[in-house]
């Protein structure tokens, strides 16, 4: 299962960390994903997500 947000579908993105002699080495900038309990169903949903839920309700 991809490490993806079950609520808006945003996943990791790709990023660049560079050494001191500016070499790019690609890396992966993974979301912040917690368990919750979505309607009664476990969901992986982003911290975005989140905090939009306590702002709607």
């Amino acid at each position: 299962m991809p490490k993806q947000c079950d609520i808006c579908g945003r996943s990791s993105m790709k990023d660049a960390a560079r050494s001191h002699s500016n070499i790019k080495t690609i890396k992966r900038q993974h979301i912040n994903l917690q368990s919750k309990k979505v309607d009664g169903i476990r969901k992986k949903v982003c911290t975005k997500c989140l905090k939009t839920m306590a702002k709607v309700k």
